[in-house]
């Protein structure tokens, strides 16, 4: 085997276990350990792995911490593919909950473009904007302290009107989520203190992300994996975490 082909399985080991151990990538491509540790070095020259005593970590990215709007044309393929599965879930005659996300402005405009009866709650001001013209939806909009970074509501008044509703389905964004850990990560805590009362609101919570996101943290958890029902994305993620989400009964769509 090559030593770049080499380089590719420990990769996508990593991607599955979060770690490698030398002995046994040792064992397995039936090189030596110090063959191994050099493929490590040079892993982590790439910025990929953090070594550690006997094999290595991988070094998760941190997600993007931009103002929300500045990051809206980012894989919008994507985003939109995740918005379409969203809508078909819906049905009319539903309350369902659409917090501060850019897929859930997509939803909100897939909604605003159909005719399905809705009652929709947000604390997002683009998703109440999208509404204004819509005389098949109407909006609750949650009020609170206004954050300009998140363009929306948080905070304990947000969280207070939240707490007084429960919507048949609450759709969450999200800046990572660690199948490693089982967390589900924002940057801020308001926004995600504002989330978990969402959450806890809904009767079938979705998480609507882009695959990539499995591999991202930020600094704030919020949730785990398991608070949610399923999660919407843009394309099926690797096996392992496929396999894993099956386990633990969290529909993939």
């Amino acid at each position: 085997m090559f030593a770049e082909e080499r380089l590719e399985k420990i990769i996508q080991l990593l991607n599955e276990n979060q770690k490698v151990v030398v002995k046994e990538l040792s064992k397995r491509f039936d090189v030596t350990e110090d063959c191994i540790r050099k493929d490590l070095k040079t892993l982590e020259r790439q910025g990929i792995i953090k070594r550690t005593y006997g094999g290595g970590v991988l070094n998760r990215k941190f997600a993007p911490h931009d103002d929300i709007l500045s990051r809206v044309n980012i894989n919008l393929e994507g985003k939109i593919k995740i918005a379409e599965k969203a809508f078909e879930i819906i049905k009319s005659r539903e309350t369902i909950f659409l917090d501060i996300s850019l897929i859930n402005i997509l939803i909100a405009e897939k909604i605003a473009k159909g005719n399905k009866k809705l009652l929709v709650i947000t604390n997002m001001i683009d998703i109440i904007r999208t509404f204004s013209k819509c005389d098949h939806v109407d909006v609750i909009g949650t009020g609170g302290v206004f954050n300009k970074e998140v363009n929306g509501f948080v905070g304990s008044s947000a969280i207070e009107s939240i707490l007084k509703h429960k919507v048949n389905r609450a759709f969450i964004g999200s800046c990572g989520v660690n199948m490693f850990d089982k967390s589900i990560t924002t940057y801020d805590v308001e926004d995600g203190n504002t989330k978990k009362a969402i959450i806890s609101s809904g009767k079938k919570v979705y998480l609507v992300i882009e695959n990539k996101k499995f591999y991202y943290d930020a600094t704030y958890k919020f949730a785990e994996i398991y608070d949610v029902d399923a999660i919407i994305v843009d394309e099926a993620p690797d096996e392992k975490i496929s396999s894993e989400l099956e386990k633990m009964n969290i529909e993939l769509i």
